[in-house]
């Protein structure tokens, strides 16, 4: 029998991060000014952001260089195993096989890691002592938290406030590595204090987090702002995934019809599909490329293909992406990464151009699927990663239904360890679902902006 987990030695990783802007058909539209409307130029993103991540945000190379500094400390996690679910494959009886890339073997519990240590960097190098975001589920949060304590600077995280009481714990870890954490909305801000004006009761969402993040951030010269997904400095540096789990697939002897991730703003999404999606279009390679995402928050399977701002104070420039309205409310659900209503350019623009296909989950089948996967493998995922192994599920019981041996490979992006509250009320029979009713997304896709 072949092995279980597939793993490279610390000597086989990657050396470059990948850059899919060299490869892709059309290229998504530049972002725009918030205030003028026009293209922004390196100068409008360089109160918030170094000049290095402006640069890597723009590049068409195809390879960008990983820094020593930043290899050195991904060393103390990657390359990350990939695992053959040959437990799960029994359990659903199917001729498919299943493999997993698990990130979830960071210190951070999470793949934001990955783009956490080298922001953090770039952003020391040019002598910024301070960072301020914001997170959902908590994991970004914690990876910046950790990437900042690495390189002696400050962290400020807003943390969505649905997600700062669900999910406590994350909150401890961030406080561990020296961060200070807010519930977001906040009275720290002119944003959060505008929306708690208005709903003193908001359970606050990604946008509103951002808008907070973003405004403390231009206000004070030792600070920059970080992002956790989106932008494509984000994807960037995540394709560290895709580029291992291409070597690994190799030395299995293996290669996917079927690539699966969860997708909120697309970062894990891009960090294992976009090797492969070089593969499609360079190599013409066969391969089925499926961003999963929650029913309540729908945004590429239901959102609309245009510009709007990233936050919902409209300080974020304008990105061309599938969008759900920047003053769209997520419901409450447990996967508080996936809570966005827009998504990466870059993944957007593949979706529109029918290279990569998205679905959409209901809550309480992603959490079944979970349970079936901690009950096989033994491994109790984040809710977000549960979308992408409830995909696979479903698409190893197509394979059984046709006939097919297939092999599917999924991102399990992080654990659940901190995520027992949600289990917790699954198991009680607690768990809603909700999906999106059609007049509360006419509503908020209503007011997009005119361009």
């Amino acid at each position: 029998m072949s092995d279980v987990k597939i793993l490279l030695t610390e000597k086989e990783m990657p050396q470059k991060w990948y850059n899919i802007m060299a490869d892709m058909p059309n290229l998504p539209k530049p972002p725009l000014h918030p205030a003028t409307k026009q293209p922004v130029g390196p100068e409008d993103l360089s109160a918030i952001f170094p000049m290095e991540l402006i640069k890597q945000e723009v590049t068409q190379e195809r390879w960008i260089e990983i820094p020593d500094e930043v290899r050195e400390i991904y060393r103390l996690w990657r390359p990350s195993p990939l695992c053959r679910a040959r437990r799960l494959e029994k359990a659903l009886d199917t001729p498919a096989k299943i493999y997993y890339k698990y990130e979830g073997a960071s210190p951070a519990g999470s793949h934001k890691l990955n783009t956490a240590v080298p922001q953090a960097y770039f952003n020391k190098q040019e002598g910024i002592n301070r960072l301020t975001t914001e997170t959902g589920a908590g994991q970004w949060g914690v990876a910046l938290s950790q990437a900042c304590n690495f390189f002696g600077m400050e962290c400020k995280v807003y943390m969505v406030k649905v997600s700062y009481e669900q999910k406590p714990y994350r909150r401890s870890m961030m406080q561990i590595y020296g961060s200070g954490v807010v519930a977001s909305p906040s009275n720290e801000t002119e944003a959060g204090r505008k929306i708690l004006a208005a709903d003193p009761e908001s359970p606050g969402s990604l946008g509103i987090a951002i808008s907070e993040a973003v405004e403390v951030a231009a206000q004070r010269d030792d600070t920059n702002y970080a992002l956790g997904s989106v932008l494509n400095h984000v994807m960037l540096h995540q394709t560290v995934i895709g580029q291992e789990a291409k070597a690994q697939m190799a030395k299995a002897g293996d290669y996917p019809d079927i690539v699966i991730a969860c997708c909120g703003g697309g970062s894990n999404f891009a960090g294992l599909a976009f090797p492969f999606v070089y593969d499609k279009l360079v190599q013409g390679a066969k391969i089925r490329l499926v961003a999963a995402e929650p029913s309540s928050c729908p945004t590429l399977t239901r959102g609309q293909f245009a510009y709007d701002y990233g936050d919902v104070a409209g300080l974020t420039p304008l990105l061309h992406m599938y969008t759900l309205g920047s003053e769209f409310m997520p419901p409450s659900i447990h996967s508080g990464g996936l809570r966005y209503h827009g998504d990466s350019p870059l993944v957007s623009q593949l979706l529109h151009d029918g290279i990569i296909e998205a679905t959409s989950l209901d809550q309480t089948a992603i959490f079944k699927g979970a349970v079936l996967f901690a009950r096989s493998e033994g491994v109790v995922p984040a809710p977000e990663s549960a979308h992408a192994i409830q995909c696979a599920i479903n698409e190893a019981l197509a394979a059984k239904e046709a006939g097919e041996a297939r092999t599917i490979l999924f991102n399990l992006s992080g654990h659940g360890f901190l995520d027992l509250p949600s289990y917790d009320k699954y198991m009680a029979g607690k768990m809603e679902d909700y999906p999106l009713p059609e007049d509360i997304l006419a509503g908020a896709l209503k007011n997009l902006p005119q361009i």
